[in-house]
């Protein structure tokens, strides 16, 4: 079946059918073989739709073929260089529990404690006033 067409070689051939999971492209006349949504392009490819339409000349990567089945498995990304990462941007650095304590502290944010501390002086301010209007 597989014929002058090895793994591993790249040829020229014709989108003849689109499905969501791939595009089935013609090679070598009668041949057929299937380029998985995958194999499309370098990166995400949510609709295939985007990169092909039915006619479309490709260059492809034969990437297996199943002498059993005869079917071929093709590959378009391969035919083209990977794109270059961009740079990711300096990590910027969170401040540690510590730092950030400090920082509440210095930005007027009061811990439990010393809220606590006030509220017991208010209490005992409030009683004290009480205390005094039930002697008279």
């Amino acid at each position: 079946m597989s014929g002058q067409l090895e793994v591993g070689s790249v040829v020229e051939g014709k989108v003849t059918g689109i499905k969501p999971f791939g595009a089935f492209v013609a090679i070598e006349g009668e041949k057929q073989g299937l380029v998985h949504i995958s194999q499309v392009a370098h990166g995400f490819v949510k609709d295939i739709n985007e990169h092909l339409t039915v006619g479309d000349e490709v260059k492809v990567k034969v990437m297996s073929i199943d002498e059993a089945t005869g079917k071929i498995s093709l590959s378009i990304r391969e035919t083209v260089p990977a794109p270059e990462k961009p740079a990711r941007p300096a990590r910027t650095e969170r401040p540690r529990k510590a730092e950030a304590k400090s920082q509440e502290k210095s930005q007027g944010f009061n811990t439990l404690e010393e809220k606590l501390k006030g509220w017991l002086k208010q209490s005992n301010e409030i009683q004290a006033d009480l205390n005094k209007r039930i002697k008279k």
